[in-house]
């Protein structure tokens, strides 16, 4: 399998370490790993308003700790603490007077584009409407809004017709209340305006700068920008520096099948989480994405005592899903797989690790 072009990423890169699960925000990284490390990961990012989705997943990604550990290990990744990083950052004073204002400029300029494609929607819907309306000369076809005024001049001539035929009506109320009662109509007033604005205008926090910015914004020809809110922290934030050496006390804690996955990554194979098969891993050949997975692993100590029952359950669950059921541990002391070329596991790396791989035959 040729390796497909893919964006050059700096090592070591970071991977980023919150409640205790080790996270990969950038994609040119997450389609790095998997490409040159046969490390696929699980997206586990999801959208706000679609808690239910299930299928199409985004960024972050999540590695277990074993592919954390092995990228640590072998010298292209080392893990941050995110938590940490962020107070230091924006708590700590660190980012510079010009690197907050280059961030906001940015955002504005991102909020001017995306109240420009905005307003160009709206305006691209009014004219399919009243091209309709030309073709067809029937006016329930249109939609309601298409009909109202969009224009915040139009709103607030109607408001005032009305509120002086309101005027007209209602007695004389004294200086005192009739003036804390107007602004208060007033301030309603332009809160609704700012709740029910069209498309085109965001919604800034204050009443009173949005007015400003309103004002601003019409005698300018253009729209008012809307609020981006960020998705990743990097930038405005920079990555936290390397650490100049590696030591045991930095790297991941790993569960005792660490040898086996190991193991079974040296020879090239894609490992991902078992859970759907009750098992700790599932071995494919190649990318997921292509290929289904050959075996369903069980990592162990090498003198680990289990029971005979697990092995005929596990060789059972393989074949049914037409997938061998594979266990191993490291060899303590001993040789491993010399014929096949044992890989070295462990902190150490003075273990072997041998492998078994078993199947249900019918009786």
């Amino acid at each position: 399998m040729a390796i497909p072009d893919t964006a050059a990423v700096p090592e070591p890169f970071p991977i980023f370490k919150l409640a205790h699960r080790f996270l990969l925000y950038d994609t040119t990284t997450i389609t790095y790993i998997r490409a040159k490390y046969n490390i696929a990961g699980v997206l586990i990012g999801g959208l706000p308003q679609a808690p239910q989705q299930n299928v199409f997943l985004g960024v972050p990604l999540e590695l277990m700790p074993e592919e954390a550990r092995l990228l640590c290990e072998k010298g292209v990744a080392y893990v941050v603490d995110d938590a940490k990083a962020h107070k230091q950052g924006f708590m700590g004073r660190g980012l510079g007077d010009e690197e907050r204002r280059a961030f906001q400029a940015s955002l504005r300029k991102q909020g001017l584009a995306a109240a420009g494609q905005a307003e160009k929607k709206t305006e691209d819907r009014k004219k399919a409407a009243l091209k309709k309306k030309v073709e067809s000369d029937d006016w329930n076809d249109i939609p309601e809004d298409m009909l109202r005024p969009t224009s915040r001049a139009s709103n607030k001539r109607k408001g005032k017709g009305a509120k002086s035929k309101e005027e007209e009506e209602t007695p004389v109320e004294t200086n005192g209340e009739s003036d804390g009662k107007v602004t208060a109509d007033r301030s309603q007033q332009d809160d609704e305006d700012l709740l029910f604005a069209p498309a085109t205008n965001g919604v800034p926090l204050n009443p009173t700068l949005s007015r400003a910015a309103s004002n601003t914004s019409i005698a300018g020809g253009g729209p008012e920008p809307f609020a981006v809110t960020p998705t990743t922290s990097y930038p405005p934030l920079a990555a936290t520096p390397p650490p100049s050496t590696f030591s045991s006390t930095e790297l991941p804690d790993v569960p005792p099948s660490y040898p086996l996955y190991k193991h079974m990554h040296a020879k090239d194979y894609f490992l991902a989480p078992g859970l759907r098969f009750g098992c700790q891993y599932m071995a494919y050949p190649g990318d997921p994405l292509r290929f289904h997975s050959h075996f369903l692993c069980n990592g162990m100590d090498w003198d680990q005592e289990f029971d005979l029952l697990d092995l005929v359950g596990g060789g059972r669950l393989g074949t049914g899903v037409k997938k061998g059921f594979l266990i191993g541990g490291e060899v303590k002391g001993g040789s491993g797989d010399q014929d096949v070329g044992a890989t070295s596991a462990g902190e150490g790396g003075g273990g072997n690790v041998r492998t078994f791989c078993i199947e249900w035959g019918g009786m």
